[in-house]
């Protein structure tokens, strides 16, 4: 089973602005998925996720997850989240969560799969991702959306690994209490 069959199986996408192939070998994904289902108010009416990964990027081949990228409101729905989607990440996975409530950054391995953390509080997991491949959003404007993900996951071959430097338990150890500062008018 494919990661988006396994999403689709499951009503686990919310919002998706993109979800299709790339090419013939992958399949890209952008919107959000559920961690933690909205209540059920009848049939057809279901409120919004208690918990979800916002701003997803995903980029996956055949059963595996190739680059994943999103925006957690809080460290505390990792566990849960990788649970539900743990069969698609593998030790090549690229992995790269932006975290609101973390008071710093780091790089940790959970079940053998190994996940980049980043602090966010303004920005969007778009333009962080362009910013960590070092991509121009000018050159990225003129592309169509399989070509702007094609070329994200034509940079991970050129990427340096980043090493390991702290546990999980260290990462949970770094939740603070912030939040996402609201841009715009409110």
């Amino acid at each position: 089973m494919t990661p988006i069959d396994y999403i689709k199986e499951n009503h686990l996408e919310w919002q998706p602005s993109f979800s299709r192939e790339i090419n013939n070998a992958l399949f890209g994904y952008r919107g959000a998925l559920i961690i933690q289902e909205g209540k059920k108010l009848s049939e057809t009416k279901v409120m919004p996720p208690k918990a979800q990964a916002k701003q997803v990027i995903m980029i996956s081949e055949a059963d595996k997850i190739k680059f994943f990228a999103c925006e957690l409101e809080t460290f505390g729905f990792f566990e849960e989240f990788f649970n539900k989607y743990k069969d698609f990440f593998d030790a090549n996975s690229v992995n790269l969560l932006y975290v609101i409530d973390l008071d710093a950054n780091g790089v940790f391995e959970y079940q053998g799969v190994k996940f980049s953390t980043f602090m966010l509080d303004e920005s969007s997991v778009w333009n962080e991702v362009l910013d960590y491949f070092s991509l121009e959003k000018g050159v990225l404007k003129k592309l169509s959306n399989e070509e702007k993900l094609e070329m994200i996951y034509d940079e991970l071959a050129t990427m340096n690994v980043e090493a390991i430097d702290k546990t999980y338990d260290e990462m949970l150890a770094l939740m603070g209490t912030t939040k996402k500062s609201l841009m715009g008018a409110v």
